[in-house]
């Protein structure tokens, strides 16, 4: 009884269509070249094997359009990888004109260093006062007015005393 249960649990029978699985290293090895020749080759009907026959030859109609499109398609491509190409160039120039306007920032500001310190403002103030005869102002020699722009005065006539 114990070899029919497990005769039984090793053999199953597919539902419905008389096969048997065997679970275990008895299980026969198939030949799937051999399954693969004895499947039945389907008909097909006449409508798909006029499509199957059609889709084999394009017309002249669909090549010329296949042939425009693609000469579109490359022109575009080339126009875009030209236009590329000028951004990069432009890219580059700005970056050559950028590194040419720092240098030249750095080079202002080291001179302009270098002036300010070589400037002695003693030395100015008393070629002003003993070589020009030039005076500190008084009192009444100063005018003050009023100005629409604070940038700049620029004398019209006479400042009235």
């Amino acid at each position: 009884m114990a070899t029919m249960q497990g005769e039984t649990r090793r053999r199953r029978t597919a539902a419905g269509r008389g096969q048997t699985y065997v679970y275990g290293n008895a299980v026969r090895k198939l030949d799937v070249t051999r399954e693969i020749e004895k499947k039945p080759v389907r008909k097909l009907s006449r409508t798909a094997r006029k499509n199957r026959e059609r889709a084999k030859y394009m017309s002249a109609g669909y090549v010329l359009f296949l042939s425009a499109a693609l000469a579109v398609t490359g022109i575009i491509l080339t126009g875009y990888i030209g236009l590329q190409s000028d951004i990069t160039n432009s890219v580059q120039h700005i970056s050559t004109l950028e590194k040419q306007l720092n240098d030249l920032k750095l080079a202002n500001d080291e001179e302009y260093s270098r002036i300010t310190s070589s400037v002695n403002l003693e030395e100015i103030k008393r070629i002003a006062i003993q070589e020009l005869g030039m005076q500190y102002a008084g009192e009444g020699q100063i005018v003050s007015f009023a100005s629409e722009n604070n940038d700049y005065v620029k004398q019209m006539a006479d400042i009235p005393k």
